[in-house]
């Protein structure tokens, strides 16, 4: 497990610096080609590769750092739960939303996001969905205590609010990606919220509601006991990836989407960290049944 954890910091740490790489690049140096010439022969190299590769890197790693961190967390068994049917049903969405319209309205990927399956969804887009709605789907599952004092009501608002953490990186994500001056996809048919139709949110919703409700009922009879420190990768990713998207908006000149990203998706997710169990109240009723076992010896 040691060295599994060694991986999977690797990668999370490789996910975040390809990140920063690529805003460099998309911001600073696409729109600026002199720069490029300026560099040395070893730099456009570099630049080169970025431009070519960067993309599929940042979301392998970040799927690959959250497989192993649900692993290392969860086990084999709910972390299959869970990407099996993420990668499924997104791409199934996304194949759907590429050809037809449905359910996100219609669209086209661009190069840039790796190899394309049936000509129509870079493979790396289901690996975004996963580890993204991963980490959204447990602090909203932790957070609001669905294992501990299990019901329909919080499965259901676990699996609600975990769609909308999701939903809310795309608000931001969305507009930049598709505008930039190196932009990954486009709209046929722009919509009214900076470039995006609404049916694109009512898509992700649906989408990330589906496959968290698959995966909380192949989970149900394997309760997390997760504690809040073990809540920081899935809030650093989240936070990372939304950051990233903040700064492709605002220098877009796009502030609404961040607000709002702020307000339904960062805002919550924080919360949910916060209300996280503590390790001293994890081990709280193994000290209480300690005391109790002694205080018996005593009267013997």
């Amino acid at each position: 497990m040691r060295k599994l954890a060694i991986v999977e910091r690797v990668c999370l740490i490789g996910h975040i610096v390809s990140m920063v790489f690529g805003l460099v690049g998309i911001l600073l140096v696409v729109p600026n080609a002199e720069v490029i010439l300026n560099l040395s022969e070893v730099g456009q190299t570099v630049m080169q590769w970025s431009m070519a590769g960067g993309g599929v890197a940042y979301m392998i790693l970040g799927a690959v750092g959250v497989f192993l961190y649900a692993y290392r967390t969860l086990g084999l068994g709910r972390t299959l739960g869970f990407l099996i049917p993420s990668l499924g049903i997104s791409l199934t969405s996304e194949l759907l939303g590429t050809s037809t319209g449905f359910p996100f309205g219609h669209y086209s990927y661009l190069s840039g996001l790796g190899y394309k399956i049936a000509g129509l969804v870079p493979f790396t887009i289901p690996l975004s969905w996963f580890y993204v709605g991963c980490v959204s789907y447990l602090l909203a599952r932790v957070g609001l205590e669905v294992d501990k004092k299990p019901s329909l009501l919080r499965h259901l608002s676990a699996i609600a609010l975990g769609a909308l953490l999701l939903t809310s990186w795309d608000f931001v994500l969305d507009p930049a990606m598709s505008q930039t001056s190196l932009p990954f996809w486009y709209w046929q048919q722009p919509g009214a919220f900076f470039g995006m139709p609404y049916q694109n949110f009512a898509g992700w919703m649906g989408t990330g509601s589906l496959f968290m409700t698959v995966a909380a009922l192949l989970w149900r009879n394997n309760p997390l006991k997760l504690e809040r420190s073990q809540l920081n990768i899935p809030l650093v990713v989240y936070l990372a990836n939304f950051g990233f998207a903040t700064v492709m908006s605002l220098a877009a000149g796009f502030s609404i989407p961040v607000l709002l990203g702020l307000a339904l998706g960062v805002a919550p997710a924080v919360a949910l960290w916060l209300r996280g169990p503590s390790a001293s109240a994890a081990v709280e009723p193994t000290t209480k049944e300690v005391s109790v076992a002694s205080v018996k010896v005593a009267f013997k």
